[in-house]
């Protein structure tokens, strides 16, 4: 961590003692650089920040265990641990590489949030949504990026659309076998932020058996600078997405750690408690309702992922070629690459 300059106003919602108060199970560590690493060190960003992850593992090992599938999830929490997964925030962590992501699938990742708040070469993120926005697009998943969304369902490597414009998320629902997730999005009807899921999205995420798991920034809440809105705000938004998607399609995703201000009463992460007694106190939630938002639910997904690699696996073969070079020239990502090795098609 030396080399890394930590800014003064760097939040800090997680902690061992946090966790143990807010009686957390399980959860994605996100792995995550910023965009103005894409076509330079990118990967190599990643990589040191999974190393890292390992390292903390490792250390403190009677707290936290590694996991990669739900039944080694639901054999941490036995073993009164925390179950630590990795995702990694952006697809350009992979540099437009078939074999970085079957690589990073084997490092332990089980998500990839397709692009954080940057368009890459095969996928559009939520800003071209905004109105007047002058960002170069994709038009949503270009061929190649339905390649990628081929092979992370090969894999088993779950497809995350938080970040990713409208027309990403509808191609990639049109051509996935697998559920998908939001790992940190909340309702669009609520606050129309272009990071937040549309009903009809919703609507598409219940046929898909997917699931949003819901963001505690307030800007995705209140869509406000100065409301932080509260857990009543926090439940509206859980109670709305379980309405349009269903019970088994929503989940708990806050973004400790991402976000530089919380709702009031949510303020870090020994306060998922209070969200709970909340939701409880309503008197439409049951208790099995509970256990699916709080953890029966990514479960599922992530064990129909598994479920589908493994049928995948034995007629599909790994998916090959590189990235058309105009796809790399539209986005000005030649300058560290041998473009000799490119293809160009008409």
């Amino acid at each position: 961590m030396k080399q890394y300059q930590v800014q003064p106003d760097t939040p800090s919602h997680t902690d061992i003692t946090r966790l143990r108060q807010g009686q957390v199970g399980g959860q994605f560590w996100s792995i995550y650089t910023d965009c103005t690493y894409q076509g330079k060190d990118a990967t190599i960003s990643f990589l040191e920040q999974i190393d890292l992850m390992n390292r903390i593992i490792a250390k403190y090992s009677d707290v936290f265990q590694m996991a990669t599938t739900a039944k080694e999830v639901r054999q941490a929490f036995a073993a009164k641990r925390i179950a630590s997964l990795f995702g990694i925030e952006g697809g350009q962590a992979i540099e437009s590489s078939f074999s970085i992501l079957r690589l990073f699938y084997q490092m332990g990742v089980r998500y990839m949030t397709l692009t954080h708040n940057c368009n890459i070469p095969w996928a559009d993120q939520n800003q071209v949504d905004r109105i007047n926005s002058t960002l170069i697009k994709n038009n949503g998943l270009t061929e190649f990026g339905k390649k990628i969304i081929i092979e992370m369902n090969r894999l088993g490597m779950l497809v995350d659309l938080a970040h990713v414009s409208k027309q990403t998320m509808i191609d990639v629902l049109n051509i996935t076998k697998s559920p998908v997730i939001f790992s940190h999005s909340s309702a669009y009807a609520l606050c129309n932020h272009t990071r937040n899921v549309q009903d009809d999205v919703l609507e598409l995420i219940k046929q898909n058996q997917g699931i949003v798991m819901v963001a505690f920034a307030p800007d995705f809440i209140t869509c406000s600078s100065t409301n932080l809105g509260s857990i009543a705000d926090v439940a509206a938004h859980i109670n709305h997405i379980r309405n349009i998607a269903g019970i088994d399609s929503v989940g708990i995703g806050a973004d400790y750690d991402g976000i530089s201000t919380t709702p009031i009463g949510l303020e870090d992460v020994s306060k998922y408690p209070k969200l709970i007694e909340y939701l409880l106190s309503q008197g439409n939630w049951t208790d099995d309702d509970i256990i699916k938002l709080i953890g029966g639910n990514i479960l599922r997904v992530m064990e129909k992922n598994e479920q589908i690699a493994k049928e995948l696996q034995k007629t599909m073969k790994p998916q090959e070629g590189l990235i058309d070079r105009k796809d790399l020239e539209k986005h000005n990502l030649t300058g560290c690459r041998n473009l000799d090795m490119y293809p160009i098609t008409n």
